[in-house]
């Protein structure tokens, strides 16, 4: 089901294509090198709300010394309560909560060669649910110049998302695309020191409402006084662009390195959102890395976000299910997660290098999200316990 958004350090079909801006600053090994990890994650929202239970595997093989692959699978187990969007029975009473289940069955594979002066890395993914269907292709170049100070990166991807119209009792079928265009470049500043810097742009066209979402409205034209919830309606086309600033920093004395980053992100829904990102790498003795993390998130509300729509002016079409998501106004939603919000995550991880070819790792992240609008329930928000494991095996 869609209902839950994953938190923000995990990544979705889609993200390869940011994500490979790491290559950036990532230079190949000149042997040829195999690995598999295996990691559980725990996500754990408070007050029995969402729970994710996750273990995936990943197989990095240099097939050569100038051509990689990667392959990664994953399984969610999903459950829990998340908010509907309709508002409390009474005034500042907690939000009224679905509950809900389902499993994602997700994977994705990355090959990368490297020519004379770039290197081109291609990828697939595929994620199902229940009732969600996501395809997403990337393709990526990278070169470098000024004696190899400077590097250039260039991507694009693209997700095709299906929704299984049977399970939610529609007649039609609602498609769901999205296009990404990234360019970045990275620039070694001194030995110890690197910025990155990256804009990115991204369309996405089809079926953009939560079938599980509903607004509150009390009915002025129509059978005056009675209340009632519609399905939200979200526009159909969403534009977005982002700024992307990198700075990693060696501290050989201290025998850490920072690794520093700031996003901007708007998109036509109307919100726009800051993100600021620290993590420090600590080696602690000859085997062990501790790497405490701080994540700083805020965003305005969307221009069609309401907790209800008893003073919004907005007119719905009761009852009429085939009207939402079809682009046409009015537009509304009451999900939470496009109001007017901020959130905090907090991690520790550390990784132990138990052999050269054996090295596992721990982390915790702490979460939380508030509202800001001082209209939303806080009850709305909520914050969240994360806990990973994981292991990985080289040859």
């Amino acid at each position: 089901m869609r209902p839950f958004t994953p938190p923000p350090w995990k990544n979705s079909a889609r993200c390869q294509l940011v994500g490979l801006v790491l290559l950036l600053s990532s230079p190949r090994a000149a042997r040829a090198e195999a690995s598999l990890s295996l990691k559980d994650q725990s996500f754990q929202e408070e007050d029995n709300r969402i729970r994710v239970d996750t273990q995936y595997g990943q197989v990095d093989d240099d097939l050569t010394t100038s051509t990689h692959f990667k392959v990664m699978g994953l399984i969610d187990s999903i459950a829990g309560a998340t908010p509907t969007g309709e508002k409390s029975a009474v005034p500042g009473g907690p939000v009224p909560l679905a509950t809900m289940h389902d499993r994602r069955k997700s994977w994705n594979a990355e090959l990368t060669h490297q020519f004379e002066r770039v290197s081109v890395t291609a990828g697939f993914a595929n994620s199902r649910e229940s009732d969600y269907v996501s395809n997403g292709w990337s393709l990526n170049a990278v070169t470098d110049f000024n004696e190899k100070n400077t590097s250039l990166l260039l991507g694009y991807g693209r997700a095709d998302d299906t929704i299984n119209e049977e399970k939610l009792g529609w007649t039609v079928t609602r498609p769901k695309t999205g296009n990404d265009f990234l360019a970045g470049v990275n620039q070694l500043i001194d030995p110890d020191t690197s910025v990155t810097a990256n804009v990115s742009y991204g369309q996405a066209r089809g079926y953009m409402s939560d079938p599980y979402k509903i607004v509150s409205t009390t009915r002025l034209d129509l059978d005056p006084g009675t209340y009632y919830t519609v399905p939200e309606n979200r526009p159909m086309a969403r534009n977005k662009v982002s700024v992307f600033l990198g700075l990693n920093h060696n501290v050989e004395r201290w025998r850490g390195a920072l690794e520093a980053s700031y996003r901007y992100y708007h998109d036509t829904y109307g919100i726009n959102s800051h993100t600021l990102t620290l993590l420090w790498l600590q080696k602690v003795g000859a085997h062990v890395t501790v790497q405490p993390s701080l994540r700083l998130y805020r965003q305005t509300a969307a221009n069609f976000y309401y907790v209800d729509l008893d003073r919004s002016g907005v007119v719905t079409s009761y009852g009429a299910l085939g009207e939402t998501g079809t682009g046409r106004a009015p537009f509304y939603s009451s999900d939470y997660r496009l109001s007017y919000m901020q959130t905090v995550d907090a991690g520790l991880k550390v990784v132990w290098q138990i052999k050269p070819w054996l090295e596992a790792d721990a982390a915790y992240n702490r979460y939380a999200s508030r509202g800001l609008d001082h209209v939303t329930p806080q009850s709305a928000f909520f914050a969240a316990n994360t806990f990973t494991f994981g292991i990985k095996f080289t040859h």
